[in-house]
Formats: structure tokens, sequence, C-alpha cells
């Protein structure tokens, strides 16, 4: 079997570090500055507080997409670079803060610096068709990582160098994060668009209207909605019990158990064909984990178990969402259903902070778990009801094909093999996206149609 290039390992491993370094001054904040917050001048409020936590994601929702679309036109480094400026920009007006309202000002600044879309489509321009997957799967890890990492470190960091320190870190993880793309990250040679890996405009109304995709949409956004909306009053419930540089201590046997619990139910999923089944059960598993929350907010014991049942299903519906999406989107579309899709975790991150904060300073702490629960009850509904995902994976395979006529008879052809669900030819890309059955399918048939062709 053909394995990646040096180039291409290369290219993997420092976009996934850029991921990280990034995301882990995003991250390490979240169970710190809570309780950093409430005591600044100018009134660190419930509500405030909850705008803080969640004002980056309004602003990477409106425009993760733009940013992709304008490395396209503009070159995938050039905006990474702008990207991470702000992102950095951002880290220190936080860092500088002394009020609560300018922390606001640089959560939202760093959230401009929306380039996750374009380090995805630089992945894509880097990595052959048949290893992109991999590289995906790989940054996907990166990002795990450095949450479960992230929550165990942000308290720690917040004895060390308080959250200003944090903030600055951040700021400086992302000048590293520029200079790992300049001399670390290679250039591709020619950058285009790839239906697999990015928004594609005109499908956004296709992606919108379809009903089982906007049930994941309406999952991821529920999910982050009440994740951003725990570390609201999370970290004022456990400072009630344990002073804040010992939360690691709670963090890190949560993050490992959900971690380790999370990967047997993956494999139940995908090896065995039950995804409807893990996902339902997981979407329950937080629905309970939110409920208990809610009733246990006093109550330390309580609390931590409560805790616990929710990180394993968010961990297992982290790795599994995404899953979902690609198996359910049509072939050629996979890159605008992703694209979507985290435009609606990114608001589910806003909404979460902002009306988490609303209600834990105008009902009370267990209110936002209430909702919470409230919220991921309407989605199990929806989960329960969906239909059975196919027991499918996508293939994506290059093709000598540059007309479009050809591209419609070699697409009738690969179609017509046994194993394959869907086959989709775009002839500007020279690529071939096909849904294949996960057990058996017909390589070599569709390996020598491409090579006729």
């Amino acid at each position: 079997m053909d394995r990646m290039t040096s180039v291409e390992m290369r290219a993997t491993v420092s976009l996934a570090l850029v991921f990280a370094l990034r995301m882990f001054g995003m991250f390490s904040i979240l169970p710190v500055l809570a309780l950093y917050a409430r005591d600044l001048p100018g009134g660190g409020t419930p509500f405030l507080i909850g705008v803080a936590l969640g004002i980056d994601g309004l602003a990477q929702a409106l425009l993760q997409i733009p940013f992709g679309l304008l490395s396209d036109r503009y070159g995938r480094k050039r905006m990474i670079y702008i990207g991470l400026t702000l992102f950095a920009l951002g880290s220190f007006i936080a860092a500088g803060a002394h009020d609560i309202y300018f922390i606001i000002l640089g959560r939202l600044v760093q959230g401009t610096g929306a380039v996750a879309a374009a380090i995805i489509a630089l992945t894509a321009d880097l990595t052959r068709e048949e290893h992109r997957a991999k590289g995906m799967a790989v940054i996907g890890m990166s990002i795990g990582a450095t949450f479960g990492a992230s929550m165990v470190l942000g308290p720690m960091l917040e004895h060390w160098i308080g959250v200003p320190g944090i903030f600055a870190l951040t700021g400086v993880l992302a000048l590293a994060a520029m200079a790992v793309v300049r001399w670390v990250v290679p250039t591709p040679q020619v950058s285009r668009v790839h239906a697999d890996a990015e928004t594609i405009p005109g499908q956004i109304g296709m992606v919108l209207v379809n009903t089982e995709l906007q049930r994941l949409n309406f999952g991821i956004f529920s999910l982050h909605a009440a994740m951003r909306g725990l570390f609201v009053v999370v970290p004022l419930a456990l400072a009630a019990s344990l002073p804040v540089d010992r939360h690691w201590q709670v963090y890190l046997p949560i993050m490992l158990v959900s971690f380790v619990g999370a990967v047997p139910a993956i494999i139940l999923a995908e090896k065995y064909g039950r995804m409807k089944a893990v996902f339902c059960s997981a979407v329950a598993l937080l629905c309970l984990a939110t409920l208990l929350m809610a009733v246990f907010i006093g109550q330390f014991a309580g609390l931590v178990a409560a805790l616990s049942l929710f990180f394993l299903a968010f961990n297992l519906l982290e790795a599994t969402l995404p899953s979902l999406v690609s198996k359910i989107a049509p072939a050629a579309s996979k890159g605008t259903a992703l694209g979507v899709y985290n435009s609606f975790q990114f608001f589910g991150l806003f909404l979460g902070g902002a009306l988490g904060g609303f209600l834990a300073q105008h009902v009370g702490n267990a209110a936002v778990f209430v909702f919470s629960t409230g919220l991921v009850f309407a989605w199990l509904l929806l989960a329960l009801s969906m239909q059975a995902p196919p027991a499918v994976r996508t293939r994506l395979l290059q093709v000598g094909v540059r007309d479009a006529a050809g591209a419609q008879r070699l697409s009738a052809a690969l179609s017509g093999l046994k194993g394959v669900v869907e086959a989709v030819v775009i002839a500007g890309e020279g690529v071939a996206y096909l849904k294949v059955r996960s057990d058996a399918w017909d390589e070599i048939g569709a390996n020598n149609l491409i090579n006729k062709g």
C-alpha cells in the first residue's frame, strides 16, 4: 500500500501542531476565566463572564467560512498569518485588560482569527486524495489531546502565571504557530478548491435543507452550548470546596477516563455498524449528566461524578459527529457540510456562554444546566428519529478525466460497481468522490475504470 510521503507527513504533523498551539490558548482559559473575572473592576457579573467565554465563538461562526474562501483567492499561508496575527493581538489585549469589557474585546478579536478552514484547505493542498483522511484524523486527534491537556494545565498555569499570564502565553504560542507555518509547513505548488475539505458557496443551500444533516448541526450546536455554559458556573462551584490550583486533580482523572472510555464505544460504532445505537446512547448520557449537574451543583462529589459522565459523552460525541456528517453528506459536498456544521458549533459556543451567564445571574446556577438538559433532550428526540447512517466510508481517487462529458460517463460507470453507493467525478479537480460500503467494494474494478479513462 502506498504510504504518505515525507512532505505529506511533515505537512500533517506541522499543521496539527499549528492547530494545537492555537487551541491550547483557547481551551486552557476555560476552567479559570470565571474565577478571575468575577473579581475584576467594572462588574464581573455572570452574564458578562458568559459573554467573555462565548464571544470568540460568535466571531468564528461568522468568519471561518469567509477565511477559507479568501484563502482560495489570496493564498492559504497569507490568510493563516492574518488570522494568527489577529488571534495574538486579541490575546495580548486580554492579557493587559483591567476590566471585564477589555477581556470581552480581547476574546472577540481572538475569534476573528478564524483560521481553521484555511488550515484544513492547506492540509488538502499538501496531501494526496488517498491520504487526506489520515491527515484530517491526525489534526482531529491533536485537537482532542490539546483539549484534555488544557483542562489539566489551565488551573496549574493560573497558579503559576495568573490569567493575564495565560492570555500572554496564548499570544506567544500564536506567534510560535506563525513560525511553524513559515519555516516548517511546506508551501503547496498549487492551491485549488477541494470539495471534500472546503465550503463551496453554491452548495450551502442544499446542505441546509438536508434534514438529516440539520439534526447533526443542531446536535453540535447543543453539545457546545452545554459545554461552554458549564464553564460559566462549574469552576466557581468547584472553588467552593477546592482551591483553584488543585482543580487539575479533578480534571485529570475525568479527562483520562473520558478518553479511554470513549475508545471501545467508537470501535463498536464504526467497526461493528452500531453507530446509531452508540450515538443515541451518548446523547442520552449527556442529557443525564446535565440533569445531574443541575441537581448536584452545590455538592462536590456529586458534581464531579456528573462532570465525569458529561465529558465521557462529550468526547464520544465529538468523535462520532464528524463521522456521521461524512457518511450522510453527498459525496461531493462533504466539505460544505462540515463547514456549515462547524459554524453551528461556534454559534453554540456563543449561545452557551452568553445565555448561560444570563441564567446564572438572573435565575441561578442550576438553571444553566436545566436549560442544557432541555436542549440536549430535544437533540435526543431528533437523534432517536434519525435514519440509521449507512455503513459507508469515503474514498477519493485521482482521475485523468478533464471534460464534463467524460466525468459524467465515469461517474455512471463507477456507480455501477459492487459496493459503490455513490460516485461523483469532478472534472475540474480531477478527482472521483466515492462512497463505498465499509465491508467490501470493487476497488480493483474502480482502478481499472479510472486507468481506462
